[in-house]
């Protein structure tokens, strides 16, 4: 069997993050799979002009590098915070290219207001006092507390990817996921399986969303985990992992 007619799980990474974050979590999948992690449109080394941050646009993207990697067909996506975002617009979009979806710390859920001025904060003090001093404070309150000091070398990952990201992408991603619409529809209405990764301490999408979350899809499974914050795949890998290669069993029938 050729690479391209392996089953396919792609995978996609959050707001100023790269394809990088995954290459730990990925090392250990079976060999029966191919593996597909793209950079997201301004994000990592894909820094062509981007007109448009919108997670429509980034759907969009994301069909044309599946067509690029000669593979038409349905793949079971991995989508950890806004790349569970684009992950959702891809599916309600391009439901015939989604075999399953993996939804890891992220949310259906459209902004509320408070996170919609959140999100405006943050471009103005990116905007005021640099990128650099931006993710030194962004990146540790993501991890539980009592992985904050446990796991300095995934926190400097996703500093150095952060501080790498150009501004322009920084504000367009944040107003992008501001401006998201609800798609619990999705959820609803999918005839694919979902699997919801949450975490206990995760600021950014409260436990109890996902839980909730967790009832909508007809076939759905959760991993929810006492010892996370918002980056199960780095907090809590093994399990994280663990039940995204049990989605893809069942996706693939393996």
């Amino acid at each position: 069997m050729s690479t391209a007619q392996l089953p396919t799980i792609l995978f996609l990474h959050g707001f100023a993050e790269s394809r990088e974050v995954w290459t730990d979590f990925t090392r250990p999948f079976p060999a029966g799979y191919r593996l597909l992690t793209p950079n997201l449109l301004g994000h990592g080394t894909n820094r062509a002009a981007v007109p448009d941050f919108s997670m429509e646009a980034q759907a969009r993207y994301v069909v044309n590098y599946l067509d690029q990697k000669g593979c038409p067909g349905p793949v079971l996506v991995v989508g950890h915070s806004m790349g569970g975002y684009v992950a959702l617009a891809l599916a309600e979009r391009y439901p015939d290219r989604v075999a399953g979806l993996a939804l890891i710390n992220s949310t259906a859920h459209a902004d509320t207001d408070e996170k919609r001025q959140n999100r405006e904060k943050n471009i103005g003090f990116v905007e005021r006092h640099g990128l650099e001093k931006f993710m030194d404070s962004f990146v540790r309150p993501l991890f539980a507390p009592a992985n904050r000091d446990r796991l300095p070398e995934a926190q400097a990952l996703l500093e150095d990817i952060g501080k790498a990201t150009p501004d322009a992408t920084i504000a367009g991603a944040l107003r992008a996921m501001a401006a998201r619409p609800d798609r619990t529809a999705v959820l609803r209405t999918t005839l694919f399986p979902v699997l919801l990764v949450a975490g206990k301490h995760d600021v950014a999408v409260p436990l109890a969303d996902s839980i909730a979350q967790a009832a909508l899809a007809p076939t759905s499974a959760g991993l929810f985990l006492e010892g996370s914050g918002h980056q199960a795949y780095l907090e809590q890998p093994e399990a994280t992992r663990r039940a995204v290669l049990a989605l893809a069993e069942a996706v693939f029938k393996m």
